[in-house]
């Protein structure tokens, strides 16, 4: 059986396309050969990956799903012996989500062998209010057998409203059943890690590509080490993803 997991989140720029990045090196730290698959039509970042051998698939045809490559998506799916992750963009979210909801999408993974898994972010600061509804949402409208995996951003701000944490808000609250596990991609401060974050999503580079890459500081790689590390732990106590 394959774990399909893919990245929904209606709000551009929250990163999307890093943890596809990080989930598929992840994979391949443990001796895996996951499927990645690209269907962003506007920002491929994750096709970028050359070292994680991307594949692109065009699922949109204007504002509608193509059908027939949504169908070879799902034929290269149900073949996969290996988890597939699929990055999608904030453009296509509403008609593929409404897509894979309409067509039973998540009944026939299961009946396939396989696991739907939605990985949805949700920020600090000014898209606080929107990625928390879009999770609300997403966790309302997909039926069971698929989980999620919440990814705590909190690069632009603490998630925090009226003095409540993500955990204690009605929308955790009311789905908290449907939460597999919860990720906190670690803080970040803007002149160190964070810059060494950008620069490292910006040239494409995998963890491993940066600690070998003898253009960058001893420090920057240090501390892009220990970023992966958190990463990489919370992911080892995640059921779905370990």
């Amino acid at each position: 059986m394959a774990n399909i997991h893919i990245i929904l989140q209606g709000k551009g720029g929250v990163g999307k396309s890093l943890i596809a990045s990080t989930i598929a090196q992840y994979k391949k730290a443990k001796g895996q050969s996951p499927l990645c698959i690209d269907t962003d039509p506007i920002n491929q970042t994750f096709t970028g990956y050359k070292a994680l051998n991307v594949e692109t698939l065009k699922i949109m045809e204007g504002d509608e799903i193509n059908t027939r490559n949504f169908d070879q998506l799902i034929e290269k799916i149900a073949s996969s012996n290996d988890d597939v992750i699929i990055d999608n963009g904030a453009a296509t979210f509403v008609p593929l989500a409404h897509y894979l909801i309409t067509n039973d999408i998540a009944q026939l993974l299961e009946s396939l062998g396989h696991k739907l898994i939605i990985h949805t972010v949700v920020t600090g600061g000014q898209a606080m209010i929107d990625t928390i509804s879009g999770f609300s949402q997403l966790a309302k409208q997909f039926p069971q057998p698929s989980l999620f995996v919440v990814w705590l951003n909190r690069y632009w701000g603490n998630i925090e409203h009226d003095g409540k944490h993500f955990e204690d808000m009605k929308a955790y609250k009311e789905n908290k059943d449907r939460v597999s596990s919860i990720i906190q991609i670690p803080q970040l401060k803007e002149e160190t890690f964070g810059k060494d974050i950008e620069e490292l999503l910006q040239a494409r580079l995998t963890y491993d590509e940066a600690a070998q890459n003898s253009d960058l500081t001893i420090m920057t790689r240090q501390r892009l080490n220990i970023y992966k590390k958190d990463l990489f732990a919370q992911l080892d106590a995640a059921a779905v993803l370990s």
